[in-house]
């Protein structure tokens, strides 16, 4: 693909191209190259940085790992505006974040789920706090660096549409995104694929152009799941909750020191020797036990779903889609029945690998790569 200037140009909807957009800038380059394309675009553009945490809250090394909430990231985003001469905010969000998406992932964990916390914290941060400060700016509407897309659908709404790029698709965790937000929002992003990202970046001279991508959780910045969930644990005074190994047949095989820090489909770390590979495949919170299987054993064909957001009229009858039961999961099709208007029972064509509560379950049109909503995952093995 050529990346023409007017081709880029295109990438804004015309009717927000010469207004005042705030552009949710991280340090990285996604946000970079999509503040520039505003700027490029015509657009008046603020840019403010959210400063959702810190490492004295959530350790780690912030030498070695830090790629975002650091002051090196807050000097990259400063470096972009002040090269194509538009205003950059910091607003410290680290309270709310802590007090929402933290908790939230510990008590997940705690309760025996698999959380996703960049949903929480897009539905309950990203989207309420950068609108507030932007309407304070004066902004009409807000941009970030996600690949996903908006169209005027067929019913009048902005559509939310997958990321033309399969491998970088964050439409996933946009599901709780209010629809009056979504009105509001520019995805620059979504009809490019990173590495197009990266080679505009270059062209454009920024000096994040090469930096790595963020962890997948951004406040477990070393990666050590185990050492976060152990650490916040002490600090909170909550001891782990030890409990039987249960093979598939319900015979004691071992014991574990603390199911709050296992999820399903994890493999090893149990200290069990059953001569094959064994995979965890439920989680009891009420008893501490942990059932463990083979690779086989992970695999079930339907779920129900609740804390829907629905992005079309919620429907009543039962209908076809595609379901995606975590990030990297291909999503596949699937028979879905509303149960009320904020749960559905989703029954796959076919078995799927680890179903986990707690992960979120996002329903995509058969045919137009639209977002019809999302839910978290309540309960495995229905109906």
């Amino acid at each position: 693909m050529v990346l023409t200037r007017d081709y880029l140009k295109s990438l804004i909807d015309p009717r927000w191209q010469g207004r005042r957009v705030a552009a949710a800038m991280s340090g990285g380059v996604d946000s970079a190259v999509a503040a520039v394309l505003l700027a490029e675009a015509g657009c008046e553009v603020v840019g403010i940085t959210m400063k959702l945490w810190d490492y004295r809250s959530v350790g780690g090394d912030a030498v070695r790992d830090g790629r975002c909430c650091t002051v090196e990231s807050v000097v990259d985003c400063r470096a972009v505006a002040t090269k194509y001469g538009f205003p950059h905010y910091t607003v410290d969000l680290s309270e709310e974040f802590e007090r929402t998406v933290v908790a939230n992932f510990i008590g997940e964990y705690r309760r025996g789920r698999t959380p996703n916390p960049c949903v929480v914290c897009n539905t309950e941060i990203k989207w309420p706090a950068l609108w507030e400060k932007a309407a304070a700016f004066g902004c009409e509407a807000i941009a970030t660096g996600h690949y996903a897309r908006l169209a005027t659908a067929a019913d009048g709404r902005a559509g939310l549409y997958r990321g033309v790029d399969p491998s970088r698709d964050q439409s996933y965790f946009l599901w709780g995104v209010p629809q009056d937000y979504l009105e509001r929002t520019i995805f620059p992003l979504g009809s490019l694929t990173k590495a197009s990202v990266r080679e505009l970046a270059r062209e454009y001279g920024l000096a994040n152009a090469e930096k790595p991508e963020s962890r997948d959780i951004c406040f477990v910045a070393d990666g050590d799941l185990n050492r976060f969930l152990t650490e916040r644990a002490q600090r909170d005074g909550i001891s782990r909750t030890p409990g039987p190994i249960l093979n598939r047949s319900g015979e004691l095989v071992g014991r574990h020191d603390g199911f709050e820090r296992l999820t399903i489909g994890q493999r090893g770390g149990l200290g069990v020797a059953a001569g094959r590979p064994q995979y965890i495949t439920a989680i009891d919170p009420e008893t501490g036990a942990v059932t463990i299987g083979d690779d086989a054993d992970l695999f079930g064909r339907s779920c129900r779903v609740a804390q829907m957001n629905w992005l079309i009229d919620a429907p009543v009858n039962a209908f076809r889609a595609l379901a995606q039961i975590r990030y990297r999961h291909q999503a596949a099709p699937a028979l879905v029945t509303p149960m009320g208007a904020t749960a559905v029972e989703i029954l796959f064509d076919s078995p799927q690998r680890a179903i986990t509560p707690g992960q979120s379950a996002v329903l995509c049109d058969l045919n137009s790569a639209r977002v019809l909503g999302g839910g978290v995952i309540a309960a495995v093995g229905v109906g």
